[in-house]
Formats: structure tokens, C-alpha cells, sequence
């Protein structure tokens, strides 16, 4: 299993709570039916869930993270935003404990550009999925993202996060490579869609450089890169010091791509998407 690279820190998960289904979901929204079973896998501190809940409403919703920590932040915000009947738990999306055909909608984001195996989290996604029913999945791509003005902090920032996210078996290409790991997990009928995120206005500048310049020196991604020698105190500090520098310029433009991809469960039934055993050695990343 890989290592979550960003880990629980505050400036982590504070900045998860911006996420909602608008801004973050919204290639999956029209499968977001009232009455409809949801699955949300990878919840975080769950911001999306919640949202998500609402809509599907009266519909079942179970929503499971790796993070015993996240869970119980998910859980305290369902509670907080009067929705009690979420089922919250710890789980793994490579083995879920959970019955096969069981939602209408499995939707993840933001998780397979963090596990090991992304085929066989797809796999299990479309396992649990209903015959006619949906499996949405969103992911960032690193290496595509884009900003100006251009700050070699900037350059060395996305460098680092690279080499350490992939040193902790994760994939930072995750966003094209969607389609990829959804044919190679047994799918057939496969959209691919392009969102971004733009963090450009001066309101949205401002947060994000400042979560970045504090993340990049507090977080559990700044713990491992100096434990481990990808880079040391005095190179996070500086990089911080980009991010403010970022942050400030009247022209910062930031610009963050996301792939997704709607994999449809044929009708016919079980067995209709390839189980998780016949996926294991077809995985092209």
C-alpha cells in the first residue's frame, strides 16, 4: 500500500473543507440522483460527502477513508451539518469490505494518484457498483499544472512533491492516466473529462500560496523529505518564501488540471467488470 504523501496535518485537511460537489465533482453531479446509493471512497475530512449526501438524499450513503483520523473529521462534520445517517469507516480501496452490486454511484477523488495499485481500486470500485450504476474518479496531474510568474521556488517545489510522492508508490500523473487504469481495471464504457481548478483571483491567490507556504515547511510531505534527503530545511524555506512571493503578485496566475473519468457497470451483472484477481499483473503505470 502506498504512503499517503500529504498526510493530516491542518494545513492539509483545513484546506480539503474548501472542496465541495460544485468545485469538485461536477463532471459526477448528474449521477448524483435523489434516491441513489453513493459510495464515497477516500472522504477526507468530508466536505464533499457531505454535499454529496444531499443530493442523492433519501438515498443510502457510506463513505470510507485509510485515515482512521479523517473518518472521525468526516463523521464530526456530518454531525455538525445535520446529516446523521452518513456510515462512515476505516477501509482500503484495494480490499473493501463490502458486498459486491451494492451502490448505484462509487465516486473517489483525489485518491488513486495515491495507492499502489490503481487498477485494482478500480477493480474493487466496480465490484461494489450496481449493474447500470456509475463509478466517477477524479485526480490532479502534477506535472501539468501551471503558474506565473515563473519562480524557480516554484519549479523546485513541483519537483520535490514529484520525487516524493513516487518514492511513496504514489503517481502524480494520475489525471491522464485515468482512462488507462479504467480499461486495464475491466471497464468498457469510459468518459474521460478535463476540469481544472484555478487559484488566480486575488482572493483565492492569497489562500492558496499561503496553505502552500506553511504546508511546505509543517506537513508530513516537509517531515519526510528532510528525514529522508530529498531536500533539507534551508531549501523548504526558501520554497516557502516562493510560495508568498507567488502570492503577492498582482499577475499570479495558478492553474491546476484534473482529469476524471465515468466508468459505466454493464447491465448484465456480476462478473460484467473483471474481478481484482485478473487485474493484478495488468497494470500499465
Amino acid at each position: 500500500m502506498a504512503r499517503y504523501t500529504h498526510g493530516q496535518h491542518p494545513t492539509v485537511t483545513g484546506s480539503y473543507l474548501w472542496r465541495d460537489a460544485e468545485n469538485s465533482a461536477a463532471y459526477a453531479l448528474p449521477e448524483m440522483l435523489p434516491g441513489r446509493s453513493l459510495l464515497d471512497v477516500g472522504c477526507g475530512p468530508g466536505s464533499i460527502t457531505v454535499d454529496l449526501a444531499r443530493r442523492v438524499a433519501p438515498g443510502p450513503v457510506t463513505a470510507v477513508d485509510a485515515s482512521p483520523e479523517a473518518v472521525e473529521q468526516a463523521r464530526a462534520l456530518a454531525v455538525e451539518k445535520g446529516l446523521k445517517d452518513i456510515e462512515f469507516r476505516v477501509a482500503d480501496v484495494h480490499d473493501l469490505d463490502l458486498p459486491d452490486d451494492t451502490f448505484d454511484v462509487v465516486h473517489a477523488h483525489q485518491v488513486l494518484q495515491h495507492v499502489g495499485d490503481p487498477v485494482r481500486a478500480l477493480a474493487e470500485m466496480g465490484r461494489v457498483a450496481r449493474p447500470g450504476g456509475v463509478v466517477a474518479v477524479c485526480d490532479s496531474d502534477y506535472p501539468a499544472m501551471y503558474w506565473h510568474p515563473p519562480l524557480p521556488e516554484l519549479d523546485a517545489w513541483r519537483d520535490l512533491y514529484l520525487r516524493v510522492a513516487r518514492a511513496n508508490g504514489g503517481e502524480p500523473e494520475a489525471g491522464r492516466r485515468l482512462p488507462a487504469w479504467a480499461r486495464a481495471a475491466g471497464f468498457e464504457d469510459v468518459t474521460y473529462v478535463a476540469e481544472v481548478w484555478n487559484h488566480s483571483d486575488p482572493e483565492r491567490r492569497t489562500w492558496w500560496g499561503g496553505m502552500w507556504s506553511r504546508r511546505i515547511l509543517e506537513s508530513d510531505l516537509a517531515r519526510q523529505a528532510v528525514d529522508e534527503g530529498f531536500a533539507d530545511r534551508a531549501e523548504l524555506e526558501e520554497i516557502s518564501r516562493g510560495w508568498k512571493r507567488w502570492s503577492e503578485h498582482p499577475d499570479g496566475v495558478f492553474v491546476l488540471p484534473r482529469g476524471a473519468v465515468l466508468c459505466r457497470v454493464p447491465e448484465q451483472g456480476p462478473g460484467a467488470v473483471p474481478g481484482v484477481e485478473e487485474q493484478r499483473n495488468e497494470n500499465p503505470r
